[in-house]
């Protein structure tokens, strides 16, 4: 049996596609993956032995800028990219049985299935990327922002927005295949049946008509590498420091220098992520430490809280170890909805990303380090679930046979 995994991202986006890899494999499956050409994916997945088939510009290349490209460029890439899709996808899809694709970037995956007769599942990392009235769509930049407060108002402007966007081009490849036009891509894409890869612990779906959701708990794969000597050495040295990282994003250095200053303020050792961005340390005292890539599973079982930007593999990895959080959503794809939701359940504190103040973020920081927060980010970790990406992989051969 023969799987295609497809995404388009930054590692939060390509991970969950690596563990529901590995997890195919234990069950016989042959697996490829459409990803970025990034070094780092490429290693990843020879390392597994799955088949890299590259898509699109690097991303780490896209995210070099600490701000956003302009409406018009990322409307150009938008369009570059369903053209390359329809271009690479037919061939990495000959001979699998089903192609799985995450995230709404993937706009061509479902017509390339339609057209190679083979099954399709859509699958995404959060609740707030699939429509429904119990919450407002995702922040999608480069797109005009309503100014209306009705959800399903919203998600209906929504529509007309990806519609805009990628109407044309999609069906222009489609009418190529002999495919009839699709009218909503948005629900094209999403499909009435998709599959959501989320803690149901820590994101819930709420059942919503129209929509059958399959939640499987979020994919990822236990890492057992051992953290790097100075760090264990930085750990051991006294009390267990605050963890700052914001992954592939590029916060303003105005943020991450309050963000320090109000820890050592509080008598707290920092522990800086260096990341995309490539952090750096404020000065050279001997209470701050940065790292780079380090297991974050074994990492955030030792330290008193977790900074980050709201991305949904750091948010369930932060709360399996049970660790309280301050989310510094950057207002980007579901960061805003993780930050609601490690607040909503009270296992931290949320932060507005634009421009906090050092008063904002002290209080935060209070609320998060609280005995409360502490003991519920505690009970929360016993009950993260630990098998989603098995779940998935049992679910989709099983379909298949």
């Amino acid at each position: 049996m023969r799987v295609l995994l497809s995404t388009y991202g930054t590692r939060g986006d390509v991970e969950p596609l690596v563990a529901l890899a590995v997890r195919l494999q234990e069950l016989g499956a042959e697996v490829r993956m459409c990803a970025p050409p990034d070094e780092e994916f490429a290693e990843r997945l020879a390392g597994l032995g799955v088949r890299l088939v590259p898509v699109g510009p690097p991303v780490r290349e896209l995210m070099r800028g600490t701000t956003l490209p302009t409406a018009a460029e990322l409307s150009r890439y938008r369009t570059e990219m369903v053209d390359t899709q329809f271009d690479v996808f037919p061939e990495a899809a000959d001979g699998c049985d089903v192609l799985v694709a995450a995230g709404l970037a993937q706009i061509a995956a479902r017509s390339v299935a339609e057209a190679a007769g083979i099954h399709y599942v859509y699958a995404g990392y959060s609740a707030v990327n699939l429509p429904s009235p119990h919450h407002a769509p995702p922040p999608r930049p480069g797109w005009p922002e309503p100014e209306v407060n009705d959800n399903r108002t919203l998600w209906e402007l929504d529509a007309r927005n990806v519609n805009a966007q990628f109407a044309e081009p999609l069906n222009s490849h489609r009418t190529s295949l002999g495919l009839p036009p699709v009218d909503n891509v948005r629900d094209h894409v999403l499909t009435d049946r998709p599959w959501l890869a989320a803690d149901p612990v820590l994101g819930p779906w709420r059942e919503t008509p129209g929509i059958d959701v399959t939640q499987t708990g979020a994919w990822y794969l236990p890492n057992e590498h051992p953290l790097p000597a100075p760090l264990l050495t930085f750990l051991d040295a006294g009390a267990p420091p605050v963890y700052v990282g914001f992954g592939s994003l590029r916060p303003s250095q105005d943020i991450v220098r309050k963000t320090v200053e109000v820890i050592r303020a509080r008598g707290q050792r920092v522990l800086v992520s260096r990341g995309w961005a490539e952090l750096d340390l404020v000065d050279d005292g001997d209470d701050c430490f940065a790292v780079g890539e380090v297991n974050h599973q074994r990492l955030f079982a030792r330290v008193a809280a977790v900074v980050h930007h709201g991305g949904a593999g750091t948010t369930v990895t932060a709360a399996r170890a049970g660790a309280p959080q301050v989310v510094v959503p950057l207002q980007l794809a579901d960061n805003p909805y993780w930050a609601g939701q490690v607040a909503d359940l009270g296992i931290g504190a949320a932060i507005d990303g634009q421009a906090p103040t050092a008063e904002a973020i002290s209080v935060a920081f209070g609320a998060a380090l609280s005995p409360g927060a502490r003991a519920r980010a505690r009970a929360l970790g016993g009950r993260i679930h630990t098998d989603g990406a098995e779940v998935a992989a049992g679910l989709l051969l099983d379909s298949l046979r």
